[in-house]
């Protein structure tokens, strides 16, 4: 089974020494700090920038709760229209902006650097607005010596969607002004203790051999999960945004101080590589990163397909599980045909595990029965 699931990895962590997570992030940035969530990260990051009544551009393909730290701060949410080849269409972007725009939003997409980018930044400049580098998927891709999600005024990162971890983003303040401004909310941090995530987590994760060399950790978890028998809140985009505006997961720590970005980064790209090879044989398929630069760290491989359903349906019976098409679009976007590229991709792209834990010959395997 080629299962995408972050809980692969953890079973190989306890068996490394690796530098951790904050001298990796120091290489490129000096202020950063810990929150539960990308999005709670960027609405602390905002508010210190932004007036009620003004408003941010993003772009028309991203999940449906990117809107809610927006709402909260009082801010208009406008989508702006996106190239097929996931560039920001800068002159939709231009028509949108007005005296009124506090920030620009970039994405770089599954991990790579949003193409285009020096292009938008240049036109941000000159508009003179915030912007705001989100890259939620790519937290250990560096390119061309910069850590993506730095190269905004401020920008985010989301480690779980990479790691073994309940939770856990950081919040990049790379502008002076904008650092000087910041003023943290409760969300920001690290929880003192082990908690009712943590124990979560732990009840879904494979964790033995991650907390088998230290045994305080193993027995206060063990003891709280047998006390504790809440589950996960399920709800809509406002319902998840709430859920997550609190610290990070002390369990998520525990896990960055032991991290490898480098080893997680290599295994990633040695299975992306895998799929791209298995993937090339079939004409009805086309990978959206041909490329896989130096440095960049996949979150998955976003793969174009003429009949998503039915290669769906293929990766099952093939056992690979985790597969789905990306985003679910904001009803916003959803019902508006301006956005039509957007709504193709979402519907098009299927995104393909890559996780660190997987072993190649497992991709191979599935991919020789998925080759017509």
């Amino acid at each position: 089974m080629i299962d995408g699931t972050p809980s692969l990895f953890v079973a190989s962590l306890s068996n490394q020494r690796p530098a951790g997570i904050e001298p990796f992030v120091e290489q490129f940035v000096r202020e950063f700090t810990y929150y539960g969530s990308g999005k709670a990260a960027l609405r602390d990051g905002l508010a210190g920038l932004v007036e009620p009544g003004e408003n941010v551009l993003v772009p028309a393909y991203l999940p449906d709760g990117v809107a809610e730290p927006f709402a909260e701060l009082g801010l208009e949410t406008r989508y702006y229209r996106i190239e097929p080849s996931l560039a920001a269409d800068l002159a939709d972007l231009e028509q949108r902006l007005d005296d009124e725009t506090a920030a620009v939003v970039s994405v770089n997409y599954f991990g790579f650097p949003q193409p285009g980018l020096a292009e938008l930044e240049a036109f941000v400049a000159e508009y003179d607005c915030y912007h705001v580098d989100d890259n939620a998927h790519g937290s250990f891709s560096v390119d061309d010596g910069t850590l993506l999600g730095t190269r905004g005024h401020l920008g985010i990162t989301s480690l779980w969607k990479v790691l073994p971890i309940p939770d856990g983003a950081l919040l990049y303040l790379t502008d002076e002004t904008v650092a000087d401004r910041y003023d943290p909310s409760s969300s920001a941090g690290v929880r003192n203790g082990i908690g009712t995530v943590d124990c979560r987590f732990v009840a879904s994760s494979i964790v033995d051999d991650l907390f088998g060399a230290n045994g305080a950790v193993r027995r206060s978890i063990d003891a709280l999960v047998a006390g504790r028998g809440d589950t996960p809140a399920v709800g809509g985009p406002r319902e998840r945004y709430e859920r997550g505006k609190r610290p990070m997961a002390k369990l998520s720590w525990y896990v960055l101080e032991d991290v490898d970005p480098d080893g997680v980064r290599a295994e990633r790209r040695r299975n992306y590589r895998a799929w791209q090879e298995i993937l090339q044989a079939r004409d009805d398929l086309e990978v959206v990163f041909d490329s896989l630069p130096t440095g960049i760290c996949p979150q998955v491989v976003p793969v174009r397909a003429d009949h998503p359903e039915g290669f769906l349906a293929e990766l099952e019976a093939c056992a690979v599980d985790g597969v789905h098409t990306w985003p679910r679009l904001s009803s916003s976007v959803l019902d508006d045909s301006d956005y039509d590229t957007a709504r193709r991709l979402s519907r098009e792209i299927v995104t393909l595990p890559v996780h660190q834990q997987i072993d190649p010959t497992a991709i191979v395997d599935a991919g020789n029965r998925l080759v017509r």
